[in-house]
């Protein structure tokens, strides 16, 4: 479609000279689409409220760093003097670009980069008063079963070894906090923001436990002092790839920092910051009591249905989300997860209706526009499911209750860490436990008995209780089976679907 054939609408800042008093770790795609927009959207507000100017500062300017990756990013933002667009699609025919300068700093702090020290100085800074993060479920270093800290990897080994250079989000701030804490300056709150159930309480756990592997009085000061708020965030912002730069070059927007998602955006944090926060009720964000609602709703419907298009849809060779759930087979098979599997495991948040979510989670997976990649959601695949899909099937199978789709679900993730597609073709299979897959699939090439049961033992990614779960097992071996004879449709339709009451 023609530039000239879209509806565009454009919302500029109101640029100030603002003081920083957030870092954010992880300058990613979703955080220039998410968090920065909601600050945007408070420092756009302060300037039409209060008339401010660049004469007038306001305090909740952003220190955004990457710590493991992408220098180029921090290069480009910085020749852009930190300015980037964010163009929000709520079909091929509407967009909105968002102008944002709610960035004031960024840094480069990977294991090369020469801003950790100044990363560092700007967290220890009394201004800073929040830090957030995006890092995804690995830069916590737990182990996605039993939320552990993860003291062997290497990055953590070196942390442990190397406290005042440190390479990983936790050991970036426990160092922070040491230093506040040296200097009688009060904590940050740390505000996680990736998709982790009780993602604030399993940081604290990572930072204090990394603490404590050489400072126990620090640990302590830590787990008394700083506040870890949970929060969840909902927004679909795809990897950017070389089409979405000529879309937007169409529109007139030259910007390497720019990002696409939808026009759909939700937050929901905790509210405990005792240094103080923006007023972000103002500009759309729900501030509560308690988080967890929202976050194992959006997990276990929104994620969880993610990943089963993401290891199903690449298997049968479909690259798309609006694309997949474009097949009848795919719409039915998430309809039946999500109200026959997850739902039945929810507390929903009071007043919402379950059915209109997920009928407006199709309505998301629909748009087009988007072009969000299966291969983009299937990545660290042995980080996502046990929270998205392995929790709720926990609860489940306890009760004897049906997790079929569970099942396929785990047997076509088992299916795509060998690396190839029903065709044959191959794909990348980025995951920390890459390389102990694809060990398991040359152990096992032609025995899909012994092959579930291989991973079913990986007690980094599944929990006892499905592990020693028999008919689970079983059902996990006939769907591989059937995937591999028949393809993935004829798997979809060999499940015995159920009605609402559960019964066949």
């Amino acid at each position: 479609m023609a530039a000239a054939d879209i509806h565009i609408e454009r919302e500029p800042s109101r640029r100030t000279s603002s003081g920083i008093g957030i870092v954010h770790l992880g300058l990613g795609a979703f955080h220039r689409a998410h968090q920065a927009v909601y600050v945007q959207r408070c420092l756009n507000r302060l300037v039409d409220d209060r008339g401010l100017d660049d004469q007038r500062r306001t305090d909740w300017g952003i220190c955004s760093a990457n710590i493991r990756s992408n220098r180029t990013l921090v290069e480009q933002l910085r020749q852009g003097d930190c300015r980037y667009h964010v163009a929000e699609y709520s079909d091929s025919e509407h967009v909105t670009l968002r102008d944002v300068t709610a960035i004031s700093e960024a840094l480069y702090a990977g294991p090369d980069g020469p801003d950790r020290e100044a990363l560092l100085a700007r967290m220890s800074d009394s201004a800073v008063r929040i830090v957030m993060l995006t890092v995804t479920e690995k830069g916590y270093f737990l182990s996605p079963s039993s939320g552990e800290l993860l003291t062997d990897a290497a990055p953590i080994v070196h942390d442990i070894a190397n406290p005042e250079s440190p390479e990983t989000a936790p050991g970036m701030l426990v160092e922070a906090l040491a230093r506040r804490r040296a200097a009688r300056v009060a904590p940050f709150t740390v505000l996680c923001c990736d998709n982790m159930p009780h993602n604030g309480q399993r940081t604290r756990r990572a930072v204090v436990s990394l603490a404590r592997l050489h400072d126990e009085a620090l640990a302590d000061w830590i787990e008394a002092s700083v506040a870890f708020p949970s929060s969840m965030v909902d927004r679909i912002v795809p990897a950017m790839t070389d089409a979405d730069r000529q879309r937007l070059a169409a529109l007139g927007v030259d910007d390497p920092a720019a990002v696409v998602c939808e026009t759909f955006s939700q937050w929901v944090v905790e509210d405990d910051f005792p240094l103080g926060r923006p007023d972000w009720e103002a500009d759309g964000v729900e501030m509560v009591e308690d988080v967890a609602p929202f976050e194992t709703m959006k997990l276990r419907l929104l994620n969880g249905a993610h990943s089963l298009l993401a290891y199903l849809g690449t298997l049968a060779g479909i690259e798309t989300v609006d694309a997949a759930v474009a097949r009848p087979a795919f719409r039915e098979l998430l309809r039946h997860y999500w109200h026959q599997e997850a739902i039945p495991t929810l507390s929903l948040p009071t007043g919402t209706d379950a059915g209109a979510y997920t009928d407006s989670l199709l309505a998301r997976f629909g748009n087009d526009s988007l072009r969000h990649r299966l291969q983009q959601i299937a990545m660290d695949g042995s980080q996502k499911i046990p929270q998205r899909w392995l929790a709720g099937g926990v609860e489940r199978s306890i009760d004897g209750a049906d997790i079929s789709v569970t099942a396929l679900g785990v047997a076509g993730w088992i299916r795509y860490t060998a690396g190839t597609d029903l065709r044959g073709q191959p794909h990348p299979v980025d995951d920390p436990l890459a390389e102990t897959f694809a060990a398991l699939h040359r152990r096992h090439p032609d025995d899909p008995v012994a092959l579930v049961a291989a991973f079913l033992a990986l007690d980094a990614v599944f929990p006892a209780a499905l592990r020693d779960d028999a008919p689970f097992h079983t059902r996990v071996v006939d769907a591989l089976t059937i995937i591999e004879r028949d393809g993935i449709e004829a798997a979809i339709a060999a499940m015995s679907y159920k009605n609402s009451d559960g019964k066949a």
